[in-house]
């Protein structure tokens, strides 16, 4: 599988071919146990950890890289500081679509990996050949090989 490369350019040749940007929106959620979430998304589904900060079982900021491209964030649950607006969505209210080229074979490895199936590999009436899964924290992940409608043109 084409996973990619990226250039000093913040750029990078994805799976889909050509050039596209290096991910500039992050999808982040919180977990009650994030160190254990990290390993559970990088054993079930291929997601692979760049950096994990924090001390302990407290993860301040982490990032996962979806081989195919992009990524998600991630940091232990917490409370709101003081004055601070409460985050959006409590541990396990996260939902993704992440696009990958193989939906059957991470079906496998999720499967081999424990993973909650929520959908087992259908075919949709738009072409793409999806599945679902739950993680420990109660999130849900669709998998698919749908990439997104064409981008109108620049210009």
């Amino acid at each position: 599988m084409d996973t990619g490369t990226t250039d000093t350019e913040g750029t990078s040749s994805g799976a889909r071919g050509g050039t596209t940007p290096a991910p500039q929106v992050w999808p982040s959620l919180r977990a009650r146990d994030a160190r254990a979430l990290i390993r559970f998304l990088a054993e079930a589904f291929g997601f692979e950890e760049v950096v994990a900060y924090g001390e302990g079982a407290f993860v301040a900021h982490a990032e996962l890289a979806w081989p195919e491209g992009g990524g998600v964030m991630l940091g232990s649950d917490r409370p709101t500081p003081e004055g601070g607006e409460p985050w959006p969505g409590g541990p396990g209210t996260f939902s993704a679509y992440v696009v990958t080229a193989d939906p059957d074979a991470l079906h496998a490895r999720a499967v081999a990996a424990g993973a909650r199936i929520t959908a087992a590999p259908f075919d949709t009436e738009y072409g793409s050949r999806d599945f679902a899964a739950a993680d420990p924290e109660g999130n849900h992940w669709y998998f698919g090989t749908y990439p997104g409608a064409p981008r109108p043109s620049a210009g």
